[in-house]
This record gives C-alpha cells, structure tokens and sequence, in this order.
C-alpha cells in the first residue's frame, strides 16, 4: 500500500511539473508535436462554456492530488494549492508572449478543481 501512496504522490508531482511547463511555455507544445505549428491549441472536446482543455487538465491534476494525499496532514494544504494553481497559472497567460488570458480556461481551471473537491468531500462524509 506504501507503494502506490508513493506511486501516486510521484505522479502527481510529476503532473504538476508537466502542466505548469505547459502552461508557461509561450505557444502550444501540443500544437506543435502534432501539427509542426505551436499557435495551434488542439482541441480534446469542444468547449462549452467553459474550456474543455482546461477542466480535464485540472481535473486529472486534482485527482491525482487529493488521492495521494487523502488522509494525511498535507489534504487542506493540497486543495488550498490546486485552487491558487489553477488562478494563477492562466493569470500568467497576461503577460506570457503568445499566450492570452480568457475567463472560459480560468472558469474551466476552477471548476475542474472544485468538481474534485465536491466529490472527494461527498466521499470523505458518507463512504
């Protein structure tokens, strides 16, 4: 059981880098290994509302953080780090060249988080 506790901590550490590389780099890196061309933002779904993109990337990355730390000291301080992650990273894209602020993946970020947040306290209460 050690094991995957740890297994999923590295993953989620893991993760995090790899999204905030994405978020940062200035320009699509997706975009780029699939079209030669990192202006382009590939599209998983698409949005409604809110950026698809961004709600399944904070989804997974709240995912991982919450299963790996559930029931230690460090949950609080994880959900408190997903939220301010998910403002902050997209209030980067003011000033990170080739990239643009936009309320739908700001919304999308935030959602995402929260969504886990809800289903991992519904749990926690009545499981």
């Amino acid at each position: 059981m050690k094991y995957i506790k740890k297994l999923l901590i590295l993953g989620f550490h893991s993760a995090n880098l790899i999204l905030i590389t994405f978020y940062l780099y200035p320009g699509s890196i997706f975009g780029y290994i699939l079209y030669r061309n990192s202006s382009i933002q590939p599209q998983l779904t698409r949005d409604f509302i809110i950026s698809s993109n961004h709600l399944y990337a904070f989804i997974v990355l709240s995912t991982l953080g919450i299963v790996a730390y559930q029931n230690t000291k460090k949950i609080k301080f994880i959900i408190v780090y997903l939220f301010f992650l998910s403002i902050i990273l997209e209030l980067f894209h003011l000033i990170i060249p080739n990239r643009g602020f936009e309320m739908s993946d700001l919304f999308g970020n935030i959602i995402g988080v929260i969504l886990i947040i809800i289903i991992y306290k519904v749990k926690d209460k009545y499981v």
